[in-house]
């Protein structure tokens, strides 16, 4: 495992091996977007209005399963660099388990608490049902989708990441052949998305735990310990990815907000397909991150500058040049995208113009992810936490609630590529600041 991240990365050995987490985070997005296709096609508006509305509670179970994954991730493989592999055996258990304790009591609160979590989120008489539904359905596989976020990192670390992609992919089909058994066939509803969500988060959840009960010639699972200083880097570490996925739940409650006020349930639906297009584009750059983020993680506690630099350049070289094509493949692939969810002759044009517009983030995300992932890598939480901050919460909420009343519907549009584009600068500043201009905190200085 160890030979696999200490090696003279290429341009293509490095795709190489973050291929698999790229695939099997697009494979991930592509569960809450294939739930929003059926549901959207065979149940109705009001049910794929109701779906997003309730989100945002998942988002928090991954908000803090994210937190353990990234910030864990790079404590494990920076002990992996150091030759330490009890301890990161120690950690490594430490996480999964206090995760699965919290998955197991978000399960246990949103069984009691879904109708307040409904209203308080927007629900109205007539989607309330559909959101409970939807809501108790999906929050009691928490601790299976809890486990599978950890997973996605972990089997990266332990120099399996093709096992990861396989489980994703055979989860990803799962999932879909389920939605069409529960939504087309048996009629179930929102709750059939949900439950076909659900036991496709089991298999990798299942299989990642028998993997590191048996895997003792590499990362596995020990005694349990409690090491608190650990937790808190772990934590600090990954505070930028989970306030990134808290901020998204906020954030969508403010355009589903927005878009009723300006444009009713139609404008709803539209940023709901919007929202599922930046959550799949946005995949692939996380999935990225994740990938190297073990290689980052374990040339810095192995300090090996010269490798660690050389994956600096190759991985950005990369994020540009994509971003380019992600964005001219999203142009150009708009009405396509926009026809597999929706024909409504009211949302459709809505969501047209707005993808064309909206898809430029599209052209500044990919840096921004990039950036926060690399910093939590080299254990640098407050940078991260900052890049985090800024681009999915602070920049996208402020232009959110200002571009609207100057723009209109426009505004709400183009608020996402806005904040991208300002947190871009704040990007470009720290990698001038510490890969770029000589001094003891350049990560490069020899």
């Amino acid at each position: 495992m160890s030979s696999s991240l200490n090696q003279r990365f290429t341009p293509w050995s490095l795709l190489k091996f973050a291929a698999p987490s790229i695939v099997m985070m697009v494979f991930m997005s592509l569960y809450t977007i294939v739930d929003g296709i059926f549901v959207s096609r065979f149940v109705g508006s009001n049910a794929l209005s109701a779906t997003n509305i309730v989100y945002p509670v998942l988002n928090i179970a991954i908000a803090f399963a994210t937190m353990l994954a990234t910030g864990g991730n790079a404590i494990i493989s920076r002990y992996l660099g150091e030759d330490r592999p009890q301890k990161a055996n120690a950690c490594l258990t430490q996480y999964v388990v206090i995760a699965l304790g919290l998955g197991v009591l978000i399960s246990i609160l949103v069984q009691i608490f879904a109708t307040p979590l409904s209203l308080f989120l927007g629900a109205n008489d007539v989607l309330l049902h559909d959101c409970n539904m939807y809501l108790r359905t999906l929050l009691a596989f928490a601790p299976a989708c809890v486990l599978q976020v950890l997973f996605q990192s972990y089997f990266v670390t332990a120099g399996r990441p093709t096992l990861g992609l396989l489980l994703s992919i055979g989860s990803g089909i799962s999932n879909a052949v389920l939605d069409y058994l529960f939504i087309v066939v048996f009629q179930l509803g929102v709750a059939g998305a949900a439950l076909a969500t659900g036991i496709g988060q089991c298999i990798p959840a299942v299989v990642g735990l028998i993997f590191f009960l048996t895997n003792k010639q590499g990362l596995h699972f020990t005694k349990f310990s409690f090491y608190k200083r650990e937790l808190l880097q772990a934590c600090y570490n990954g505070s930028s990815e989970m306030v990134s996925q808290l901020s998204m739940a906020v954030v969508t409650v403010l355009f589903n907000i927005v878009l009723m006020r300006i444009a009713g349930e139609h404008g709803v639906a539209a940023i709901t397909i919007l929202l599922y297009g930046q959550f799949l584009f946005n995949s692939f750059y996380l999935g990225f991150s994740i990938g190297v983020a073990p290689i980052v993680g374990f040339q810095y506690g192995a300090q090996n500058k010269i490798l660690l630099r050389r994956v600096y350049r190759i991985s950005f070289l990369f994020v540009i040049a994509s971003s380019i094509c992600l964005l001219g493949a999203s142009e150009a692939l708009s009405r396509p995208i926009i026809t597999i969810f929706t024909h409504d002759a009211k949302t459709f044009p809505l969501a047209l113009t707005g993808f064309r517009l909206f898809a430029f983030c599209f052209l500044f995300s990919g840096v921004n992810i990039t950036s926060s992932g690399f910093f939590t890598a080299l254990s640098n939480g407050r940078v991260s936490a900052i890049l985090s901050f800024c681009r999915t919460f602070v920049f996208t909420a402020a232009c959110l609630l200002v571009l609207p009343h100057f723009l209109g519907i426009n505004g709400a549009w183009i608020a996402v590529p806005a904040a991208e584009a300002l947190t871009l600068l704040i990007s470009l500043y720290m990698h001038q600041k510490y890969f770029m201009r000589p001094g003891k905190q350049n990560y490069f200085a020899e």
